[in-house]
């Protein structure tokens, strides 16, 4: 094997890649010809790239194109999360420390899962995806991870017979959440269960939409300016949602995200000039590194001690500290996953209370995440997912 590798790295660039696909060649052939990967009593949906696919009527190896997925799947599949899940791209490992540790210790066998790739779309290995002999692959919309729609990566896939169904967490939460909910829930059989979950999340998500809506009708009503600072202090000022992800939320819990004025897609960055000119009335930072690792202290893992005091930190860094927010103390911190888990109804509840308190006065987040874990979730409900300065010692 070294050997081989040593003559493919002395190769010019141009012959290495024609040997890798000469190499997926072969495995698709062969899976085709064995007929280990072809569909039976197939079935169509339409996934949220807007393609019909057939899938198995009974699915038993899934894919995750995404690691975080397994939030979905734990979800449908409660105790029994980890039962179908033949191979996962690995951001879940690699980047969501706290979330694996959580998941690993009520299910061990995540440890033996095959990795196919690391936490980008170009580390996504077709031939370690087609080794674990999938009946389904579910990849994100967005391609933030993992291979996105028409990638060659997913026509490799679909041209060795195996089905790749989009869903979207993440680019437009609040449209495409429930569809990808009743989407996954169909292909894996458990149509009971995702209803059973969308019914617990339109109630919660539909309460504050209600209420925004009414009082937004009303003289004097005025949303406060926000902005998103996504993984504050782990990189330079400042990551920030645009028209999506975690700026819809904020816009449906009465704010005013100011990164969607310059940011047309779901996310991108905002320059430190542009927040301080805006500056906005309430600074929400996302974490998700347990403590000591930078940025806001989040997660399974974190104290409310640990969260509250890096949230402080954070806010007080020279790009942020003169806000009128970190000024007047409307300083907030909230698990940076919420971005792309359908848990965000905690995410929403925790906005509108912090945006508009008053109107809010009676939403318990915290009320909310239990419920949500002791319905829905196979892991205990642990750790900190959201805070403020308040929190800190």
């Amino acid at each position: 094997m070294e050997t081989v590798n040593t003559e493919r790295a002395a190769m010019p660039s141009g012959w290495a890649r024609s040997l890798r696909r000469l190499g997926i060649g072969c495995l698709i052939a062969g899976a085709i010809a064995g007929g280990s990967m072809q569909l039976a009593q197939a079935a169509q949906v339409r996934d949220l790239a807007g393609r019909d696919v057939q899938v198995p009527d009974k699915v038993q190896r899934v894919l995750l194109g995404e690691g975080r997925l397994i939030y979905t799947l734990a979800i449908l599949e409660d105790k029994q999360a980890f039962a179908r899940v033949a191979g996962w791209q690995g951001d879940f490992r690699g980047l969501d420390v706290q979330g694996y540790a959580a998941f690993a210790q009520t299910f061990p066998q995540a440890a033996q899962v095959p990795v196919v790739g690391g936490a980008t779309p170009e580390s996504f290995s077709v031939e370690k995806a087609l080794s674990v002999r999938p009946d389904v692959a579910f990849m994100a919309l967005t391609g933030g991870h993992g291979p996105g729609p028409g990638s060659e990566a997913v026509q490799q896939l679909e041209a060795a017979g195996v089905p790749v169904v989009f869903v979207d967490f993440s680019s437009q939460p609040l449209t495409h959440t429930v569809p990808s909910l009743r989407l996954m829930g169909q292909v894996l059989g458990r149509q009971a269960r995702a209803a059973e979950y969308i019914a617990f999340y339109e109630a919660h998500v539909g309460q504050v939409r209600e209420r925004v809506a009414k009082a937004a009708a009303q003289p004097g009503f005025r949303r406060p300016t926000v902005v998103v600072d996504m993984l504050a202090g782990l990189r330079d000022c400042c990551g920030s949602p645009g028209k999506g992800n975690l700026g819809q939320m904020v816009e449906l819990a009465g704010g005013e995200n100011i990164g969607a004025g310059r940011i047309p897609g779901p996310t991108g960055n905002l320059s430190t000039e542009y927040i301080l000119a805006r500056d906005p009335q309430v600074y929400v930072a996302t974490g998700v590194f347990a403590a000591g690792q930078g940025g806001v202290t989040l997660g399974y893992q974190a104290t409310p001690e640990q969260a509250g005091s890096s949230l402080r930190e954070v806010a007080r860094r020279p790009e942020t500290r003169e806000l009128s927010a970190v000024r007047q103390g409307r300083v907030h911190g909230l698990w940076h996953i919420f971005y792309d888990s359908p848990e965000h109804p905690i995410a929403v509840e925790a906005l509108a209370k912090w945006l508009h308190p008053e109107l809010f006065a009676d939403l318990d987040p915290q009320r909310t995440r239990a419920e949500l874990y002791q319905r829905f979730m196979p892991i205990p409900m642990r750790g900190v997912l959201l805070t403020d300065e308040a929190a800190a010692p």
